[in-house]
């Protein structure tokens, strides 16, 4: 059917005009003729709660039965309170900080002091709604997270076997878009159930195939020098790492769940829109999927095991470039970004409550929670301790943060350039883009110290060794 017949029975454009024709295309496949089609659409329009469950019109008549009479209606007199950090932050992620906080599932907010634009929630901007999942406020490359194993390798081979150490690298991960092994890896995480939902279950071979892979984007895998933040004071290393202070070889690695975590963020943020044609323009990417509804659930399942499979993925990236090299790993930590979580927040008004707290490009820093935020290729990632802020949501940034498009970037800066610079700093690029230079990061250590109220610094990671999608890769962060 044509969008003006579809308006004129009362389906509106949009989310929904999509999935009339989506439902109407499903029946004829089914063998229903054109006649009964155009009955049941006809129907649908006029009494939605009674087609709720119809195998083919059911998810549009679940969206209309939603639908409300004012599409302005579902914005919240004032946004909820949220807090940041930062004084330096660009106008259009404090803008969608405050759309995020007008939706009528929102709670609290916090804004990290990284924050750049993003889809729907800014990157680095941390939400808490009411049972209630915003894949986009999750993220597109979702369970993106950190990982870092300290070897048992002198500090001294980050100069004196810097060809052992390229070569591990090269050997063992894969970077771009489409990246895999021809040899899958194994891990325990392929025996999860994969049937959570439709798209992981088609995508289980690709997510297979992708197991120690790195992807494109602002993912890398380097290695450095690892030592404590205050050498002076090094109890909080020694406790938190168990190891007596001094200088250390580490491999850092930073990506998420690849292809299959791209495609269920794809589909479920589609779906969420399609289930929220209310939405204004300005909060179309923060639809959302209620937590008692059955493809709420889907889709946390799905981004749960995704949180397991990007988690498996840094431990074969790490497994086997130690097994490389032929070394014990010493230490290891991690942690996730790009997640939802169910915690309890002390919510405006003082009760304390469960609540979905996503985290868009910001780390979990809980009391005591061990984290990493970095920073360039050219500058220091720090391992960090959480101190619990309440007003934050027990969050911190999850990097240095973007100053600059990756267009600008490239328009902005030359190789040549970027390789002097490189050379003074001692560092070993194996490869990037020109959109992923230093520069086009905040300063890192300005960052730390706008949250000093948020974590404790343990130890800083100097990298030396540098490795991250070739140019002209579409990135995927």
């Amino acid at each position: 059917m044509k969008k003006q017949q579809l308006l004129a029975l009362g389906i509106p454009d949009g989310p929904a005009h999509t999935l009339a024709q989506q439902a109407l295309r499903s029946a004829g496949r089914a063998g229903i003729d054109k006649i009964h089609r155009r009955q049941l659409i006809e129907q649908v329009a006029a009494d939605p709660a009674a087609l709720v469950t119809d195998l083919h019109f059911g998810r549009l008549a679940q969206v209309l039965a939603k639908t409300p009479s004012s599409p302005l209606g579902i914005q919240r007199t004032e946004p909820a309170p949220w807090q940041q950090w930062g004084d330096d932050l660009e106008p259009q992620s404090i803008q969608q900080m405050v759309n995020a906080c007008s939706l009528p599932i929102s709670l609290r907010g916090a804004l990290m002091p990284d924050a750049h634009l993003g889809y729907g929630l800014p990157i680095g901007g941390v939400l808490a709604t009411e049972n209630a999942v915003i894949p986009y406020a999750v993220g597109v490359d979702i369970a993106c997270r950190m990982k870092m194993t300290v070897l048992d390798l002198p500090a001294t081979a980050i100069t004196g076997q810097t060809d052992r150490l390229t070569n591990a690298i090269k050997r063992e991960t894969r970077f771009g878009i489409g990246a895999k092994f021809t040899r899958p890896h194994q891990h325990d995480v392929l025996d999860d159930d994969w049937s959570v939902s439709p798209i992981t279950r088609q995508n289980k071979d690709k997510a297979h195939a992708q197991l120690g892979s790195s992807g494109s984007g602002n993912h890398f895998v380097e290695f450095g020098i690892l030592r404590p933040a205050d050498p002076d004071h090094p109890e909080s290393f020694q406790e938190i790492l168990n190891l007596p202070s001094g200088e250390y070889i580490a491999l850092l690695s930073h990506s998420g769940s690849r292809g299959t975590g791209a495609k269920v963020a794809q589909y479920y943020s589609k779906l969420a829109m399609a289930q929220h044609p209310e939405l204004p323009r300005q909060l179309r990417h923060l639809a959302w999927l209620d937590l008692a509804d059955e493809e709420g659930q889907e889709y946390w399942q799905a981004m749960s095991l995704m949180g397991r499979y990007a988690a498996a993925n840094h431990a074969i990236i790490h497994k086997q470039i130690a097994r490389n090299l032929r070394v014990d790993v010493l230490a290891d930590i991690e942690n996730h970004h790009n997640f939802a979580w169910k915690e309890i927040h002390e919510m405006p008004g003082g009760d304390q409550r469960e609540v979905i707290v996503h985290r868009k490009g910001a780390t979990p820093a809980e009391v005591g929670m061990v984290g990493i935020i970095p920073g360039s290729m050219a500058s220091p990632a720090y391992v960090v301790t959480g101190k619990g802020s309440a007003s934050s949501l027990n969050s911190a940034s999850h990097g240095a943060g973007r100053v600059m498009s990756r267009t600008q970037a490239k328009q902005t800066f030359t190789w040549s350039q970027t390789k002097k610079y490189l050379a003074e700093k001692n560092i070993t690029l194996l490869s990037a883009g020109l959109d992923e230079v230093p520069w086009v990061y905040k300063d890192i250590d300005h960052v730390m110290a706008q949250q000093q109220d948020l974590v404790n610094i343990v130890a800083r990671f100097d990298p030396r060794i540098v490795k991250m999608a070739p140019p002209g890769e579409r990135p995927e962060d």
